[in-house]
């Protein structure tokens, strides 16, 4: 009689060059998303992709490429929130210069109104808690699931729903506030 023995738990699959660049060509451009929206400037959020990238890339040998796709998330969230942390002042268009531009053409009022309403969307999600920003920007911007948000997180999917749903409701008192101000 031959015993087969007690199950062994599958190994993980170290992540080799085929699988980070097939997790490069598919993550690039919705981790640049979510990251863009973290620091609101193109060429910081093109440097934390490639970072967050080449860290799993350093990391491969210790990486289970089942769970390279929440790694990679991860660091380049960490590495958003170290640069805006390091970063102290904030480049925004002048309301000035945007009224010497808008004035050259039509629709100068309209323009202005927009870009204050961006201002102050971004200034709201600025001013959220970090835990409640995070879920907020892989929600709107990542396309992925609570599931997915919740692997790269490491909490539940039902954190992940309360979080997002207490940053919408603070978001919406924010943005009423300043309306009336």
């Amino acid at each position: 009689m031959t015993s087969t023995g007690p199950h062994k738990p599958d190994l993980p699959s170290p992540l080799d060059q085929t699988t980070w660049e097939q997790l490069y060509a598919r993550l690039e451009r919705p981790l640049y998303n979510v990251v863009y929206r973290w620091l609101w400037q193109a060429e910081d959020a093109q440097d934390v992709v490639q970072e967050a990238f080449m860290r799993l890339w350093d990391m491969r040998q210790r990486v289970d490429s089942h769970t390279a796709q929440a790694l990679v998330y991860r660091i380049a969230l960490n590495l958003a929130a170290n640069r805006r942390r390091r970063r102290k002042v904030w480049r925004w268009v002048t309301l000035e210069a945007l009224r010497q531009t808008a004035d050259e053409g039509p629709g100068a009022e309209a323009l202005v109104s927009a870009h204050q309403q961006k201002a102050a969307v971004r200034r709201a999600i600025d001013a959220l808690p970090e835990k409640q920003r995070r879920v907020m920007t892989l929600c709107a911007f990542g396309a992925m699931s609570y599931a997915e948000i919740a692997d790269i997180l490491e909490i539940s999917p039902g954190t992940v729903a309360s979080r997002r749903h207490t940053a919408l409701q603070n978001l919406q008192h924010m943005l009423a506030k300043e309306g009336k101000s």
